[in-house]
């Protein structure tokens, strides 16, 4: 016996949900519509936020390579687990570079379809008039002191006058304006899009490098100077490095005493560069911290400074072996520093020496040594511990220049018999391996070397963004209406797309100037 139940009576079985079948090309598109869509964008921008974040948390091997190695000695089992995630070269590791990409595929995604949109709505009219203005926002009614037409043809006039687009149907006036709101929210996405492809292309075709120049130094635009090189994939060394030559001629430093903090503090860095460009003579430049260099096409920053004891070396017969100023990096803020000389022929063994330098040299309770300030003075102290031996340079592979391996090495000038020099001193090396002099300090600075092909174009679109950004938040969209009633009454009333606080009183500006136009007194020609 057949049912007569409803199929949707509150007991009834629900029926099987019966979905359309979702090919292949369904699919993808309705990935394509998802990944598209401005939400996602969001998204996307906010992960790549996130993902930019360890970049500023740990050392880069693109700018701080010496961070990195200090961060390896440190910490060598989180270094590894880091260093497989590619935390210490975020900006090209492969899943930074896949939240780039799909955001540059989101949003060319989003800007195509509603630039079109955008651009068909400005070729349409105006939208014809409500039949109940009395439902719209700041609806207002007065008496026509005119006929109809007069008020019409004066209401096209006041509405033109106020930047309004206007469209006339029957006995009322239609209007709308803003469409620079949507015109700016698309330039800033487009913008945003090239800013993206800027550093994309920067990246590729940019290199930086650093070099450690020490007073005196000249340094020529060539892989072989650079003390460490980080090209970008696209970035042939042989022949996209600009020719150019540096050298640090002077530097000069300020700093000032905090009595509060007892602490020096720097106030001032200048280090007069001399510059050579292709076919060029040498000219004098100066570079501060906050100021870089502009050469070729590529900019030259200041990053640090220290100093560079000069030693010289000697064998017992007097015969130079040794002679250099050698870099040691500040360990504080007063610039006491540390470094390691080699010496690995001209002797009767191979020597190393680890040294610390201390400008301004006091002594503590303790006995041991430390800067009193960063400035040179006659206390100046350079300290060395010596070690003969096997400083491990014959196998050819590469060694730290700021590092002394001592593993097959024997201490001869330890702790409490180190060797201690100022300046002009001249003492013996033990067992009668010769002499070392401090001959003199010379300063050095650490320079980065960055060239961007694609910088000029990141701040245009940049900038571009940011007024189209104004645009969009501060240009309101409205619309407009002005109707004559057949009763002799004019209305008046606008819409807004999304919120506009304003827009009441606009409406009500509007009925002001309109009424005030239609009373304003009329010449008339006599014939």
């Amino acid at each position: 016996m057949a049912s007569f139940r409803p199929s949707d009576h509150i007991d009834s079985e629900p029926a099987p949900a019966e979905l359309p079948k979702l090919g292949a090309v369904g699919f993808a598109r309705f990935l394509w519509r998802q990944l598209t869509s401005m939400r996602t964008a969001l998204v996307l921008l906010l992960l790549l936020a996130l993902a930019a974040v360890p970049g500023s948390l740990v050392p880069q091997r693109s700018s701080d390579p010496n961070g990195v190695l200090q961060y390896q000695a440190r910490d060598p089992e989180g270094f590894r687990i880091l260093d497989s995630l590619g935390i210490f070269s975020t900006f090209s590791s492969p899943w930074f570079s896949a939240i780039y990409l799909l955001l540059f595929i989101s949003l060319i995604g989003c800007v195509i379809p509603r630039s079109k949109h955008h651009f068909d709505a400005l070729r349409a009219r105006p939208p014809k008039t409500p039949a109940r203005l009395s439902r719209l926002v700041g609806y207002t009614s007065v008496e026509n002191p005119v006929d109809a037409e007069t008020a019409v043809v004066t209401a096209r006039k006041v509405l033109k006058g106020q930047g309004y687009r206007v469209e006339r149907y029957g006995d009322s006036v239609s209007a709308e304006r803003g469409y620079l709101r949507e015109t700016g929210n698309l330039v800033f996405h487009t913008a945003l899009i090239g800013v993206l492809a800027g550093v994309a292309i920067g990246g590729g075709f940019g290199y930086n490098g650093q070099r450690l120049l020490i007073e005196g130094e000249p340094f020529a635009n060539v892989l072989a100077d650079y003390d460490s090189f980080y090209p970008g994939p696209w970035v042939d060394s042989d022949t996209a490095l600009e020719p150019f030559g540096l050298r640090l001629d002077a530097f000069d430093s300020a700093y000032e005493f905090d009595q509060n903090a007892g602490t020096w503090h720097p106030t001032d860095f200048e280090a007069t560069m001399g510059v050579r460009e292709r076919g060029g003579e040498w000219r004098a430049e100066s570079l501060k911290v906050n100021s870089p260099l502009e050469v070729g096409g590529t900019q030259v920053y200041l990053l640090a400074n220290g100093y560079a004891p000069v030693v010289t070396v000697r064998d017992p017969d007097g015969e130079v072996v040794f002679q250099q100023a050698v870099p040691f990096l500040a360990t504080d803020g007063n610039l006491t520093s540390g470094g390691v000389i080699k010496v690995p022929d001209g002797l009767s063994d191979q020597v190393g020496m680890r040294g610390f330098f201390y400008p301004d040299a006091i002594a503590l309770d303790s006995g041991a040594l430390t800067s009193f300030s960063p400035n040179i003075t006659e206390n100046a102290v350079l300290t060395l511990l010596v070690y003969r031996g096997d400083l491990g340079l014959a196998d050819g592979s590469g060694a730290n220049v700021y590092s002394l391996d001592t593993e097959n090495m024997e201490e001869i000038a330890g702790r409490e018999d180190a060797l201690a020099l100022r300046i002009g001193d001249t003492v013996d090396l033990p067992d009668g391996m010769g002499t070392i002099s401090l001959d003199g300090v010379a300063n050095y600075v650490g320079l980065d070397i960055h060239h961007d092909p694609a910088q000029a174009w990141v701040l245009g679109f940049a900038l571009t963004a940011v007024g189209g950004l104004l645009t969009s938040l501060f240009i309101p969209r409205r619309r407009m209406w002005i109707k004559v009633l057949p009763d002799g009454r004019i209305e008046y009333a606008g819409l807004a797309r999304g919120e506009d606080p304003g827009l009441a009183a606009a409406v009500a500006d509007l009925a002001r100037a309109h009424t005030d136009a239609l009373r304003a007194p009329r010449t008339t020609n006599i014939g």
